[in-house]
């Protein structure tokens, strides 16, 4: 073999054992008498010294030796005179018997080290290096802890693990398709699952009860840091359950992964939030509840002032800023800024100051009276030494604006603390939103989400009423996962394609593999799905899911590293019966 230990295992107790080590060259300290090595693979670093009375070939071989080299070292084990607590090996060192050089390496283009000198684009550019790197390799590991955890705890439950195609036809609804072209079947295509939803209701019908799988899913949109064209969710559906039985054993699966891999305790039942409510105390269905500042509706209090900014305004709404009456005039000025940027998209900002010994100024006083002033402050709870921020407009509009006012304040109070984990449901969602320019409703979810059964009545009357059964689990800012009870109603399901705008032969052409299923007896069934990626990232502490993917896209959904997307051979565009079109600029 070429190593009899790893170079991260070495201790005291190994002191005077024979050794084989092999591994990367990370550092070479040639002090004349004596030369150092520190010696890497994935388990750590062991330093390995040659000194003066080593062998010629030997010292020959270790001034040769640069950075990732790959070498074989076999020797003894010493107690180490100057010991280093920083590192699990540091009590030892490895005298050096023999050195092999297994492979000759260039110079990295980049520190392969904890902190490294790359930039984002060059270690993309180079990812196999930069999986070299500790943080990296961490990342690594906790990614496959947490699918070990996954996996244990679902089978545990009864779950099956069960494969779906990733070739399947396209139902446009939702984010763009990838598509596949059929070489067998010129002019059609396949698409790449966005998730494998109709899949695992056809996994019910066919009478798996409990079925999951960590699964790759593809979509087509415009990428940020908590987005991939590809990505993986771990993916799950039950049948004959109600929502209250699944919120049930995935809140028990969620407590359980803090604990096991980040030690992590739940003693509460997690909190379970309507979405009118998420949004109008935190202005998102994603509220981060690590801290307070809740938002509060002042609509009453600030029409009536002949403020037209605000007497114009639809919805009046603000939260108190903790501790931050203190806050320069150039400070609140940022604020304002921020507020304006397009990103916010928001006209301006309105503030009132608590003062310590019951001073209250306002960027409005010459609308408003000190009483006037209180009572918004009141309503916002603002106590003395914060400082009241508030916006107006339309109403869900303003909320969403504010909510990343309130974020970024939150940021500057250092609240985000990625240590601190504040968990939650969001349930009761809308069952459609209307789009404008369509005009029309699309499902907020997807298709075969059930309404609640008692907002059924309104499904033609009053489709904006409907609420659907579906929740969405969420943590500190972030929806982790989501899902609902589908339906398995026929004539429930037809109803639902026309509220969507679908016509009988649009939906039999897009699904009816699966309303031909529900033919043959569909259980009650449902289910949600978890952001593998997301979930990693978050217990990592790092906002980018990138880190936790080892061979991810940039931002314009380029691999960097091999270099695709990339153009194909005339002869294969022929087979698929495929020929190119200049784009133009939009």
């Amino acid at each position: 073999m070429y190593r009899s230990n790893t170079c991260g295992e070495l201790r005291a107790a190994n002191i005077n054992q024979c050794v084989t080590l092999a591994g990367w060259v990370q550092k070479v300290r040639n002090l004349g008498a004596m030369t150092f090595i520190d010696l890497r693979d994935r388990y750590g670093i062991t330093q390995i010294v040659v000194e003066e009375t080593s062998a010629e070939q030997t010292r020959t071989t270790a001034a040769r030796l640069g950075r990732e080299f790959v070498i074989q070292v076999k020797g003894r084990v010493i107690e180490r005179q100057s010991k280093n607590p920083k590192m699990p090996t540091g009590d030892i060192e490895v005298a050096a018997d023999e050195i092999t050089i297994l492979t000759e390496a260039v110079t990295p283009p980049f520190t392969i080290e904890e902190h490294s000198d790359g930039g984002d684009d060059l270690r993309m550019k180079y990812r196999y290096l930069d999986l070299r790197r500790p943080p990296l390799q961490r990342n690594m590991i906790l990614r496959h802890k947490m699918a070990q955890e996954i996996r244990r705890f679902l089978d545990s439950e009864g779950f099956l693990e069960i494969e779906t195609p990733y070739l399947i036809k396209s139902t446009p609804e939702g984010a763009r398709d990838f598509v596949v072209p059929s070489r067998m079947n010129p002019n059609e295509f396949y698409a790449l699952p966005q998730s494998p939803q109709t899949l695992k209701q056809l996994l019910m019908v066919a009478g798996y009860d409990r079925y999951f799988q960590i699964v790759r899913c593809f979509r087509d949109e415009d990428l940020r840091a908590d987005r991939q064209p590809e990505f993986t969710q771990i993916d799950c559906e039950m049948s004959f359950v109600e929502q209250d039985d699944v919120l049930e054993i995935f809140e028990r699966w969620a407590k359980h992964m803090f604990k096991s891999v980040l030690g992590i305790e739940f003693n509460e039942p997690l909190r379970r939030m309507p979405w009118i409510e998420a949004m109008e105390k935190y202005g998102s269905d994603k509220p981060d509840l690590r801290f307070g500042m809740e938002f509060a509706d002042i609509t009453d209090l600030a029409h009536g002032h002949s403020f037209s900014v605000f007497d114009d305004a639809e919805y009046v709404v603000g939260f108190a800023a903790t501790g931050c009456a203190s806050y320069t005039r150039k400070q609140i000025d940022a604020l304002t800024e921020f507020v304006k940027r397009p990103q916010v998209g928001a006209k301006g900002l309105v503030w009132i100051r608590l003062e310590q010994g019951g001073g209250i100024k306002s960027s409005i006083d010459k609308f408003f009276s000190p009483e006037d002033l209180r009572a918004i402050a009141e309503r916002l709870g603002a106590k003395e030494g914060d400082l009241c921020l508030v916006m107006c407009g339309k109403k869900f509009k303003v909320l969403t604006q504010l909510c990343t006012l309130r974020l970024e304040v939150a940021e500057q109070l250092g609240l985000r603390d990625p240590k601190k984990f504040a968990p939650l449901w969001v349930i009761d969602f809308p069952m459609f939103e209307w789009d404008d320019e369509t005009e029309r409703f699309y499902a907020m979810h997807h298709p075969f989400t059930s309404p609640k059964p008692e907002d059924v009545q309104y499904l033609e009357s009053d489709p904006a009423r409907v609420r659907a059964n579906a929740y969405d689990f969420v943590c500190n800012g972030t929806e982790l996962g989501g899902g609902s009870i589908r339906i398995h109603d026929a004539q429930l399901q037809s109803l639902i394609f026309k509220c969507l705008g679908f016509t009988p032969e649009q939906a039999e052409a897009q699904f009816g593999f699966l309303i031909n299923a529900f033919k043959f007896g569909a259980p009650p069934h449902g289910g949600l799905a978890f952001g593998f990626d997301r979930l990693c990232s978050l217990f990592g502490g790092s906002e980018s899911i990138r880190d936790y993917i080892a061979f991810p896209k940039n931002n314009a959904g380029r691999d960097v590293m091999l270099d695709g997307p990339s153009p194909i051979a005339p002869e294969q565009l022929e087979e698929l019966y495929l020929s190119l079109v200049t784009p133009t600029e939009k």
